[in-house]
């Protein structure tokens, strides 16, 4: 991030709406102050106003948990994909460790054998051969 950046953060989208919205709460209060009513109306305005505001705000705060319910559900089920497709990668990786370290079990098993047989074999030769030699 650019020092620019920094200093001027880019304004979202609903930083704007609330600045519009307060906006037109503080106009409205404004024009019902300065409206050459009598107090008791102007009371009863105000009041009215205010609870239109209080029952906003609670529509308001209800959407926000809900979205917030909905985004939580959402992160817990793709960390649950995630945590599955790791765990199922790890146990293909084992998998195939296990048959590759059992393939090279059996190759040197089956080494071992040979070598085995081509030193008796061989032993064998040696001895026939020295028999022969010494009669």
């Amino acid at each position: 991030m650019n020092k620019a950046e920094e200093q001027y953060p880019v304004q979202t989208g609903s930083t704007f709406a609330k600045g519009i919205f307060i906006g037109g709460l503080l106009g409205a209060a404004a024009a019902l102050l300065f409206a050459p009513k009598p107090g008791r109306e102007l009371r009863g305005d105000l009041s009215e106003k205010v609870g239109i505001v209080t029952d906003r705000t609670k529509e308001v705060a209800t959407v926000v948990g809900d979205k917030a319910s909905e985004l939580a559900k959402t992160v817990s089920s793709k960390t649950s994909d995630i945590a599955k497709t790791v765990n199922q990668g790890r146990n293909d990786v084992m998998d195939s460790v296990r048959k590759a370290s059992a393939d090279v079990a059996n190759e040197a098993s089956r080494a071992s054998e040979e070598v085995a047989a081509a030193s008796v074999e061989a032993k064998e030769d040696a001895r026939k051969e020295l028999n022969s030699t010494s009669l």
